[in-house]
């Protein structure tokens, strides 16, 4: 069927939130997967993308050194290839500039592990446990120029307990990453922006 959208999906590690969002794409969903795109060619989640049958492709930045231009033509180029409609970011540590996030205003999406917006950035695990925060969660937001700030779409809680390492937390956000993004996806590709909010 011509009529679902075209989703992109850019990795850098494993994939996990990457295989949540290709399983969730099926059936009645108004989207499916047209690609999976990684900043290093030995990034596990390009493995786990070919073995479900989607077409990879990755673009080393190293070679750009801190050249981001050069490196974002030559990421953007697969994209627009796969005629994406939407672009999801499942774990891309790579900073995008403005004028790359430009190109996709409005239809690039983004999961971050803490309830944006508090702690933008890294660590975001060890720093919800240093500021003594009660609970935790994830967020999915519209990519803008700036990092992690986007109009959010969907939230997920997850308590603090008594004792957790950043480790532990991780992975218990990590379970809802995996419910939240893809109702995120579902919903905005069926053209409805109204926050996801899970308990």
């Amino acid at each position: 069927m011509s009529d679902h959208k075209k989703v992109a999906i850019l990795v850098s590690g494993s994939g996990s939130n990457m295989v949540s969002l290709v399983e969730s794409m099926v059936g009645d969903h108004p989207a499916r997967p047209c690609l999976v795109l990684a900043n290093s060619a030995d990034a596990g989640g390009l493995a786990k993308a070919a073995a479900m049958g989607i077409a990879t492709a990755s673009v080393d930045h190293r070679p750009f050194k801190d050249d981001r231009a050069a490196f974002e033509a030559e990421l953007i180029k697969p994209i627009i290839d796969s005629g994406a409609d939407i672009v999801c970011l499942a774990g891309f540590m790579r900073v995008l500039t403005a004028d790359f996030v430009g190109q996709f205003e409005g239809r690039m999406l983004n999961i971050h592990p803490s309830l944006l917006p508090k702690y933008k950035g890294l660590h975001t695990h060890a720093r919800a446990l240093e500021a003594g925060d009660s609970e935790h969660g994830c967020t999915v937001h519209e990519v803008t120029p700036l990092l992690d700030d986007g109009p959010i779409l969907g939230q997920a809680r997850v308590p603090v307990q008594t004792g957790d390492t950043p480790d532990d937390l991780a992975a218990r956000v990590l379970v809802q990453e995996h419910k939240l993004y893809p109702a995120v996806l579902r919903r905005f590709a069926a053209g409805d922006k109204t926050p996801v909010l899970l308990p």
